[in-house]
């Protein structure tokens, strides 16, 4: 006999939409809040699901924060909730923004002043 089990990470996208400043460019934008998880599986049906954490991304410049426990609880029951930006904070102390040049248009995820491509300034 065949035991098949196994433990996989998970993320949804969880249906909530605000439209708010972002805090880490200023320009305005959508959050789109999703979750990440662990879930441990027998026969591909999900059993346990446990390592919670929500997450909200803004549409303007890609920056993710982490979602205040809470808050995301409140969310993912359907509940209608203002994210303000106290219930937001930075990944590992800083923001995960993928940050554009406007002059050439390479993508880069690091804190860079200056582009890396053409080395002309980052806004």
């Amino acid at each position: 006999m065949f035991l098949l089990m196994g433990i996989t990470s998970g993320q949804k996208e969880l249906p909530f939409r605000q439209v708010a400043a972002c805090i880490s460019c200023g320009s305005y934008a959508a959050y789109q809040v999703f979750i990440t998880f662990s879930v441990f599986s027998l026969f591909f049906i999900p059993i346990l699901r446990w390592n919670k954490k929500y997450y909200v991304r803004t549409t303007c410049c890609n920056t993710v924060f982490q979602l205040d426990e809470n808050v995301g609880r409140r969310i993912a029951r359907g509940e209608q909730v203002q994210i303000m930006p106290e219930h937001l904070q930075g990944i590992n102390g800083h923001w995960s923004a993928v940050r554009r040049c406007a002059s050439c248009g390479f993508s880069t995820m690091d804190n860079f002043d200056y582009c890396p491509k053409c080395g002309r300034p980052l806004s």
